[in-house]
């Protein structure tokens, strides 16, 4: 089933995808704040998931166009290159698809902030994982949590297994092997789908989340959002998991929820949030989540991006910038463009004043 309401084109996540950098050169009002621009010349420096490659050039191209003084480059390497410049002081902020463990966490452990100072997950992009496909003659493919982990564990490799036939009893399954592609390197959307897994089918999917796909259950590896794409799309009777912002030219399968088959739509992902909790024995401004994924409503292969910050910077001006940049990322006017560009899930109003007041707390 394709999916043709997730936004604009992303042709930013072409292999080998460079650091975006959107400039502008009018002076309006702070998108988000109402304050207006700055003219003072800075530069905010940021690396990570590149499932949210879209979302970041917009924010970029609103910020840099209501601060003309402002530079803002983000690299799409993925979220575990973001920790890595992240903890090193190589950045100002990250992008991650997953928030920081709690053995990563803790005052003097990250090179930016001030050795009293730990780190702050603050939840600011979320969207559907889409389950993308490419088989010969299949259209529309509708899939069960054992049924879909069975097949990226190795254990279900033709199209026309009973166990595909049984949900999909109108379909033209070929007699043909499954090639499973997923990511090869660390990758936050590898961490949300396999914990996906383990919680709706963990008598298949044993192994617990992990941002590294388990190299044992075999299939073909793809380094980054764009390469799983290509791989799925120019390949034969692939398979494969990406932001659904990436692949909304493939084809997506249905999840089963319940009883319910859902797409990977923005009104079905957004749920999940509400029905999810926050990590226990975080400080208050951390904002991680620990996302339940057998809610009844909710599409449940979801990412939810976050922007990993300083509670404390060494460099007052980089707070500052951090301060603007990610406020308005998470503002409603921050996430109404981002779902225009890459048809990811609001955050809720409720949602918006948490990480408002994060954002605030950053010094």
């Amino acid at each position: 089933m394709k999916i043709s309401t997730l936004g604009a084109p992303v042709a930013l996540l072409a292999a080998g995808a460079l650091a975006l950098s959107a400039c502008a050169t009018n002076e309006t009002a702070n998108p988000g704040t109402g304050s207006t621009g700055s003219t003072t010349t800075s530069t905010l420096a940021g690396k990570g998931a590149s499932s949210m490659s879209a979302a970041q050039q917009k924010w970029i191209a609103d910020y840099q166009s209501a601060h003309s003084g402002v530079t803002i480059n983000y690299s799409p390497d993925g979220s575990g290159a973001g920790r890595e410049a992240f903890i090193s002081g190589a950045v100002q902020y990250a992008g991650s698809d997953r928030p920081f463990k709690d053995e990563e966490l803790g005052a003097g452990k990250f090179a930016g902030c001030t050795t009293e100072s730990s780190a702050l997950n603050l939840p600011v992009y979320v969207s559907p994982i889409a389950v993308i496909f490419n088989v010969e003659g299949v259209e529309e493919l509708k899939l069960d949590p054992e049924t879909l982990a069975g097949i990226f564990a190795g254990t279900i490799t033709k199209w026309n297994d009973a166990k595909i036939a049984a949900t999909n009893p109108d379909a033209k399954l070929p007699d043909a092997n499954i090639t499973a592609v997923h990511r090869s390197d660390d990758s936050g959307t590898t961490n949300n789908f396999t914990d996906y897994l383990n919680q709706a089918a963990p008598s298949v999917w044993t192994e617990a989340a992990s941002d590294t796909f388990p190299t044992t259950f075999g299939g073909e590896a793809a380094k980054g959002t764009s390469a799983v794409v290509d791989a799925v799309t120019t390949g034969t009777n692939t398979i494969g998991y990406a932001d659904a912002s990436a692949a909304k030219e493939l084809s997506h399968a249905q999840l089963k929820v319940g009883t319910k088959w859902l797409s990977p739509t923005a009104e079905a992902t957004a749920k999940i949030l509400d029905e999810s909790s926050l990590v226990a024995g975080r400080p208050e401004n951390d904002l991680a989540l620990k996302l339940n994924r057998l809610s009844k409503d909710a599409y449940p292969a979801v990412l939810v991006s976050y922007a990993l910050v300083c509670q404390t910077y060494k460099d007052s001006a980089a707070a500052d910038l951090v301060k603007g940049f990610i406020g308005y990322a998470a503002s409603a006017e921050g996430q109404k463009a981002a779902a225009e560009a890459a048809g990811s899930a609001p955050l809720s109003t409720a949602w918006q004043a948490k990480v408002a007041t994060a954002v605030a707390s950053i010094k």
